[in-house]
This record gives structure tokens, C-alpha cells and sequence, in this order.
């Protein structure tokens, strides 16, 4: 995913931490928090810059001060959560390729869950803008979106070809087992947040874990 967001230090005014600096970081996070709601509220199609200018209190120019367009924005929610996401992720593999056994395997998908529930827990708008509208038509806008999820779908798949290959999951093809793991976080995840599921996330990440473990194993 191309990494778009706010415009390069040479675009900044003031020293790094002085008060023109501290003020433009500011302006940033307004603009980044009325985008989100009105993402969230509208969808990203239905929302243009100058909505997104009118929320943040300041001229359509000014948003052009600190991001290029309307993908630029959107692609700085993600940056950090998509971040945190891929680390969790290449832990996993890594901790899949050292496993020797069933209890090994188990820990590894474990703490993957527990990593990727806390980051939704910190992220949690930002997730659910992610849920929104990942599987929406691709626009020019949402190309970083997508491009993260296709990016995620390649690193479930990847990390349940490490789990074969080691000999501690038996599937016939990765990319289904991984790609049916994805759809079902997913869901699970919406269901959450419609507020569908009334179960703790703690308790639903383990169910996602015995059902990698056992229930597409056959």
C-alpha cells in the first residue's frame, strides 16, 4: 500500500516540536478526525474536501496545506493501525516457522489474535471505516484501502502455507484456509460492531483460533 499522508517536513512550518509546528500537527489531527466521522457517517464516496473542510472549521485551501487529496487522508487513518498490523502479522510467521508441535502452533495463532484484537481495540474507528468499505467498488480514493486489503488476504494465506509447510496444519490449499480465516474475522468483527454479537472479544479470538486449529484442518 503506497504510504500517502501528510505532506513531507519540508512542507512544515517552524521547527520540529515549536509552536507552528505543534499548531500544523493539530490541523492535521482535526482534519483527520472530522474525515472519519463523516467517512464513517456518509461513506467515503459521498464525502468531498469541502465537507471534509467545513468539519475541520478552516478554508478548502488550508486542507490542501496538509494533505494532497482526499486518498492522501485516508491512507494516514491507516498508516498506523495497518503498521501495527503487519508487525503482528511477521511475529506470527516467525513464531509459526520456530513451532514443533500442536501446543507451539497454538500459542503462535493465539498471540496473533490477542495482538490483532488489541490494535482493533485502539483503532476502533478506524476499523470499522476498514469493515465499511473494503469490499465497496474501488475508487481512486480507496486504492490504498484496498490495496491493504488485498495485502492482509496475501499475509493470512502466507502464514497458513508456513504452518503447512512445517508440517503443523493439514489443508489442501493455503489460500482457501487463509482466505476463509479473513472472512470470518471479518464478519465476526461486523457483528460486533452492529452490536449483533454479545460475546467478549477475548473469548471470540479464541474461537477464531480452534477453528483455525481444528476447523479447517480436515
Amino acid at each position: 500500500m503506497a504510504r500517502r499522508g501528510p505532506k513531507t517536513p519540508e512542507h512544515r512550518p517552524g521547527k520540529e516540536g515549536g509552536k507552528r509546528a505543534l499548531n500544523r500537527q493539530k490541523r492535521i489531527g482535526d482534519i483527520q478526525k472530522a474525515g472519519l466521522k463523516l467517512f464513517l457517517e456518509k461513506g467515503i464516496a459521498s464525502v468531498s474536501i469541502d465537507d471534509i473542510a467545513k468539519a475541520s472549521k478552516m478554508a478548502k485551501g488550508n486542507f490542501y496545506r496538509y494533505f494532497d487529496d482526499k486518498r492522501a487522508l485516508i491512507d494516514s487513518l491507516l498508516h498506523e493501525p495497518a503498521g501495527s498490523v503487519r508487525r503482528t502479522m511477521r511475529r506470527c510467521a516467525v513464531d509459526l516457522a520456530k513451532a514443533k508441535n500442536d501446543t507451539e502452533l497454538a500459542a503462535a495463532y493465539t498471540e496473533l489474535a490477542a495482538g490483532l484484537a488489541m490494535i482493533a481495540m485502539q483503532h476502533l474507528d478506524v476499523m470499522r471505516l476498514y469493515l465499511q468499505e473494503n469490499r465497496a467498488p474501488a475508487t481512486a480514493e480507496t486504492a490504498g484501502l484496498r490495496a491493504l486489503a488485498d495485502e492482509l488476504n496475501a499475509g493470512a494465506i502466507q502464514l497458513t502455507e508456513v504452518a503447512v509447510e512445517h508440517g503443523l496444519l493439514r489443508v489442501k490449499r493455503a489460500s482457501v484456509s487463509g482466505l476463509a480465516v479473513v472472512g470470518a474475522v471479518e464478519q465476526l468483527a461486523v457483528a460486533m460492531f452492529r452490536r449483533e454479537l454479545d460475546v467478549p472479544p477475548a473469548e471470540v479470538a479464541q474461537i477464531v483460533v480452534n477453528m483455525v486449529l481444528h476447523g479447517i484442518t480436515k
